[in-house]
């Protein structure tokens, strides 16, 4: 368990930040950049935890962000141990493949019940599916940002696919919010011309 007693430290006043391993890096490392884009993500499916209404789909939704967003601290703690000991095995705390197969089997279970895609979806819907959709984008940014500090660095590969299936099951949980109030707006070709 994790205690502070003390929000600010001033460790990171001259430009650097500490990694699990105690070593410090430039806060614009590669991999301090993915961290952060990771952190945001899991805030903006707090906005879009928020926006969920009450009721059985509400909660449903509301369990499996909650395991997410808890992942998603896992996932930046994956990301800031160095090393390439991936299996967890090492006592560092490692996104798993089982967390991405959970995953997979929740998108199969939303996916299940809803229409066949006839068009591209535009962002919107419901105040929680919108929500979803923005916090769907910016794990995308997220997975390229891991991707590029996987790039110079060893990085855990289950953490990148993680985030890669995670953007699809957002998408999916939006279309499942959506069909329960009336559908996802459509993209319609050439519509304003």
């Amino acid at each position: 368990m994790v205690k502070l007693t003390r929000i600010y430290t001033r460790t990171g006043d001259a430009g650097t930040t500490g990694l699990v391993d105690g070593s410090r890096v430039a806060k614009h490392d590669a991999r301090i950049v993915a961290i952060g884009e990771v952190d945001e993500a899991n805030s903006a499916i707090g906005v879009a935890v928020a926006a969920l209404a009450a009721g059985p789909e509400g909660d449903a939704a509301r369990a499996m962000l909650g395991r997410i967003q808890n992942e998603l601290f896992d996932l930046g703690a994956d990301l800031a141990t160095p090393g390439d000991g991936f299996e967890g095995g090492d006592g560092a705390l490692r996104i798993l493949p089982a967390q991405i197969a959970r995953l997979e089997a929740e998108i199969d279970a939303m996916n299940a019940d809803l229409a066949p895609l006839a068009s591209f979806i535009l962002p919107g819907g419901s105040a929680a599916a919108a929500a979803l959709h923005l916090a769907r984008a910016v794990t995308r940014r997220a997975e390229r940002a891991a991707m590029a500090a996987a790039a110079e660095q060893a990085l855990n590969p289950a953490a990148l696919a993680y985030l890669n299936r995670l953007s699809d099951h957002l998408f999916t949980l939006c279309r499942q919010l959506n069909a329960a109030g009336g559908g996802d707006p459509l993209w319609r070709p050439g519509a304003t011309r």
